[in-house]
């Protein structure tokens, strides 16, 4: 599998480029913005992009999706339990004092059990709401490869003070979820250096026992 990961966005949103060798076939995970440079990475290993995939509808994940689906055709997958956000891109916007990206909704939802993935690279979705209603990982079970969204970072989770957050809710979703996978597993979240299963199990402050979130 080709995997590139690199910052985009005025929140270094980690977008993700992931690719069959083979078919060349391509995937995109959360082209929050800077889409000449995504579509440059593409070019760079030959790939046709087939699916974009969104973790979630905040702007800094959500926020070039339409520009590359018009640029590729690829169709975008978000779960329908962040519609509301996605219509609220207006005040999202305002919060970081940047100009509004246009969005539209999904061409299909990622929820459990939808196709994901690229032609010999299936994913599993995983729905994990807590830091928002619709957030989802990916889950590359024969590559040990989870792309967290911001659900899980490296010795932290995702913050639930925005609308569609729910501190007990993100824990569950993690413990549920996410520790149950292989220790080995590497975690790549949405933002911030990569971590494994193992390691946020063993030393992240926020999954120890006793912790509770309000």
């Amino acid at each position: 599998m080709i995997r590139e990961t690199f910052p985009v966005g005025p929140l270094q949103c980690n977008c993700t480029v992931l690719g069959d060798e083979t078919t060349r076939e391509a995937m995109v995970i959360d082209p929050g913005d800077n889409i000449p440079l995504i579509l440059s990475r593409l070019a760079k290993h030959g790939l046709t992009l087939k699916q974009i995939v969104v973790t979630h509808a905040h702007i800094d994940h959500v926020g070039g999706a339409l520009q590359l689906k018009r640029a590729t055709g690829a169709p975008i997958l978000l779960n329908e339990n962040d519609l509301p956000l996605l219509e609220m891109m207006d005040a999202q916007a305002e919060w970081l004092g940047v100009r509004p990206p246009e969005v539209a909704p999904p061409d299909l939802s990622a929820r459990e059990g939808a196709a994901a993935g690229i032609s010999g690279h299936a994913a599993q979705i995983l729905e994990t709401p807590g830091h928002t209603q619709g957030s989802i990982c990916l889950y590359f079970a024969p590559q040990r490869l989870l792309l967290a969204g911001d659900t899980l970072f490296a010795g932290s989770i995702g913050r639930t003070d925005l609308p569609g957050g729910d501190g007990r809710q993100i824990l569950r979703s993690i413990h549920d979820r996410l520790l149950t996978l292989p220790e080995d597993t590497l975690v790549v979240p949405g933002h911030g250096p990569e971590t494994t299963i193992g390691e946020e199990r063993q030393s992240n402050p926020f999954l120890q026992p006793g912790v509770r979130l309000a």
